[in-house]
């Protein structure tokens, strides 16, 4: 196998709680995370010459140690001492530094693919211990779907599968550092903590409406006071039948979750009618479908 063509999906939050900060700096994190039909394309292709190369359709995506695929790639091509090169080619469709896992999700496709192409032989458990060292959202991108995250976000629990609905993306032109948020995170008390028992038992009963009802996101309490457009945007999405509408990870981007597609697409005229933002997509809740053993087939 000389070249595989992967998707990469994004993710959002149906829930987002901090409970603490570690000693080594980190935070304790528990999460409900749910893959969506949005993807990067990433095309993995094995060449003589080594090293690793990097092209991308944004000229201003790093190309080198700074990019997180080019990272995951050498961490298999220094483990297992591969002497020939990869060349990855990154489609970008998921928005950058959105909350949405674009970079770890890359990654996970690097981890993935050159698994299969050098065919060394690893697990997905041990694709997952290695997707850590990258990122604390890589493992979950390895393994998709309905989860439960805990501890930095590495401690992975499959859930039953988010009913479907339409969903709809709307990232704000604004930047948000994810460092930034949660040290102002630190600076507060945090007196009220989401839902994440409450989108569970939702989950359990394959009812959309209480999902929707108990998502809750920690950080929109940093995030929104410095960008008030994510407010903005959340009501307009509610206002055109939203069943809730929140903010993913640390931002900017929301999300609403609707019964309709056609609710969604009206939403979207709205948003861009306003020119709140002109990134704004419909799109599904990506299902994956496992075994008793909870492993994806």
């Amino acid at each position: 196998m000389n070249q595989i063509d992967l998707k990469a999906l994004a993710k959002i939050n149906l829930g987002l709680d901090v409970l603490g900060r570690q000693e080594d700096g980190y935070h304790s994190v528990r999460m409900v995370m749910q893959t969506i039909y949005l993807y990067d394309e990433v095309r993995l292709i094995k060449r003589e010459k080594p090293g690793i190369e990097i092209i991308s359709n944004l000229a201003y995506l790093p190309t080198g140690e700074g990019n997180i695929a080019y990272k995951a790639a050498k961490l298999l091509q220094d483990e297992f001492g591969l002497k020939e090169g990869i060349s990855i080619f990154l489609k970008k469709h998921i928005p950058v530094a959105a909350g949405l896992a674009g970079g770890s999700s890359n990654a996970a496709a690097v981890l993935f693919g050159m698994n299969r192409m050098f065919d060394l032989r690893l697990t997905r458990k041990d694709l997952m211990e290695r997707g850590v060292r990258l990122g604390a959202d890589v493992p979950y991108c390895i393994m998709r779907g309905t989860v439960l995250a805990e501890g930095i976000g590495e401690k992975l629990s499959v859930l039953p599968p988010m009913p479907k609905c339409a969903v709809l993306i709307a990232k704000p032109p604004v930047s948000v550092s994810t460092r930034t948020v949660y040290e102002a995170l630190d600076a507060r008390e945090i007196t009220e903590h989401p839902d994440i028992d409450g989108i569970i038992s939702g989950l359990e009963k394959g009812d959309i409406k209480l999902v929707a009802d108990a998502m809750g996101n920690v950080l929109e309490r940093v995030t929104i006071p410095m960008h008030p457009v994510i407010e903005v945007i959340k009501n307009e999405m509610k206002a055109a039948g939203a069943l809730n509408a929140m903010m993913s990870g640390s931002g900017p981007t929301v999300f609403g979750l609707f019964e309709s597609r056609a609710d969604a697409k009206n939403a979207q005229r709205r948003i861009r009618d306003k020119a709140l933002t002109k990134q704004v997509y419909v799109t599904n809740i990506h299902s994956v479908r496992r075994n008793e053993n909870g492993n994806r087939f």
